[in-house]
């Protein structure tokens, strides 16, 4: 009887190595211990793309799109709509419009609203224009505010809204109704004619009246690779992205809540307890996925840093390095934000920050803020270079990719990826995506053609 139960045990205990071996061996298993990670699957949450027989934009079945703005079109003040749209966010205007505002990413080579020749510099007040560079050609980055009716997709209203800045990529919306601009680049006074310093943020409000923000400099933000920032309603403060191989994450913790202007103090983010933490992940997996790790964060002096060494003072004092951050979007007490080049393969991760209780007070020592790498799929056929991203009125992220025929992609709170449309007639980044107030309409640009389109369908969950 003994010997027949070591028989039946040795069987049990081979089937039992058996499984074990199948489980190490599948690169789909999960486990809570955090050893094995949520590998993505490819979803078709909304069936397959097709076609456009247009050929400009491909979407699900019962998706449509609409080209709602041209670069070079005439808008409502006079002035020629800019090339290159990056970052957008929407604001509820009055009978049901949405307020757009959009940043567009040009330099002085770049078609601007005044003209190639600069000639319709003169219908814009010179203490409008922040920078008019060398006097022969103003710099033509900046913002446009479209007033779009969402039952007809008419834009009844385009006019310029910051102007005379450099580079402007993308940025956020602010709790109180304002769109903060960003500038990817660092340059001096003096420089190529430049009269002003760039590689600030500058804050644009949210208006249904034709108009131009206070050209003003936030330098208090920092100044250095500007990408997108994201604010917390709860406490006001700004969580910043920097588009560099070696960029930090930055927070901004204003002196009074809601005015940028007034100055605060400038952070970068560190992993507790791993100082100077390599999250890109290009020669080992040093960042766990899926593994949420405390943060603290390091005060930075000189914010306005003219040798452009933020992120070097950052990385010697403690703080992590990221990939080139882009998009970033706050909601529901999480921040997630892209990496545009981390990985293994390069090809880009998603993070996920959530906010201590007590963010930017000393007690949030006790209770540190989290911050896990959601997403790090290693795949061209699931991410290839997520850029800009929102997240959708249910719950999934949005994002867009920088390649020559990228896609628009989802990503459930579960880590699985969904294709949402595809841009198939330009050699183009798309860029911007962001829904309405309503949830009716995702706005998106392909960047290269200098169109704006705004995409309606059987959304999940719509309400209206």
């Amino acid at each position: 009887m003994r010997k027949r139960s070591n028989s039946k045990n040795s069987v049990l205990k081979s089937v039992q190595i058996l499984i074990l071996f199948a489980i190490l061996l599948n690169p789909f298993s999960s486990c809570d211990n955090g050893l094995f990670p949520h590998r993505p699957l490819l979803v078709e949450k909304y069936g397959p793309l097709v076609k456009d027989t247009a050929g400009i934009f491909d979407l699900p079945e019962g998706f449509t799109y609409t080209i709602i703005s041209r670069a070079g079109e005439v808008m409502s003040d006079g002035l020629l709509t800019p090339d290159r749209p990056d970052g957008m966010a929407t604001f509820p205007g009055g009978r049901g419009r949405a307020i757009l505002i959009r940043n567009h990413e040009l330099m002085p080579t770049h078609n601007g609203p005044f003209g190639q020749d600069g000639a319709l510099a003169n219908k814009v007040p010179e203490n409008k224009i922040y920078d008019m560079g060398s006097g022969t050609m103003v710099c033509p980055g900046g913002t446009t505010t479209l007033i779009v009716n969402e039952e007809t997709l008419e834009v009844e209203r385009s006019f310029l809204s910051l102007a005379g800045t450099l580079n402007n990529c993308s940025g956020g919306p602010t709790p109180w109704g304002s769109w903060i601009s960003s500038e990817e680049i660092v340059v001096d006074s003096g420089v190529s004619g430049y009269q002003k310093s760039h590689g600030y943020n500058f804050e644009v409000p949210a208006s249904e009246e034709t108009g131009l923000a206070g050209p003003v400099p936030l330098k208090a933000m920092g100044r250095f690779r500007h990408e997108a920032v994201s604010v917390d309603p709860r406490t006001s403060i700004v969580y910043q992205t920097e588009d560099l191989e070696d960029g930090l994450i930055y927070r901004f913790i204003p002196d009074h809540p809601g005015q940028l202007r007034e100055g605060g103090r400038l952070q970068a983010l560190a992993i507790k307890g791993r100082k100077s933490l390599d999250t890109r992940n290009w020669d080992e997996q040093l960042f766990p996925l899926n593994k949420p790790l405390e943060v603290e964060w390091i005060n930075l002096d000189q914010p306005e840093a003219p040798d452009d060494g933020l992120r070097f003072r950052g990385f010697r004092q403690g703080a992590a390095l990221f990939a080139r951050g882009e998009g970033m979007w706050f909601r529901n007490n999480e921040c997630y934000f892209a990496c545009t080049s981390g990985g293994r393969k390069h090809l880009g991760q998603i993070f996920r920050y959530i906010p201590s209780p007590y963010e930017g007070t000393p007690q949030e020592e006790s209770q540190p803020g989290t911050l896990e790498l959601f997403l790090e799929p290693n795949d061209s056929e699931l991410v290839q270079w997520g850029d800009n991203l929102t997240i959708a009125p249910w719950g999934d992220l949005v994002v867009c990719e920088d390649n020559p025929h990228p896609y628009l992609f989802g990503v459930t709170p579960e880590g699985n990826i969904y294709k949402l449309g595809r841009n198939v007639g330009f050699k183009s980044e798309l860029t911007g995506c962001v829904f309405s107030p309503s949830g009716r309409t995702l706005f998106v640009n392909i960047q290269q053609a200098g169109l704006t389109l705004a995409i309606q369908g059987p959304w999940e969950g719509e309400v209206l």
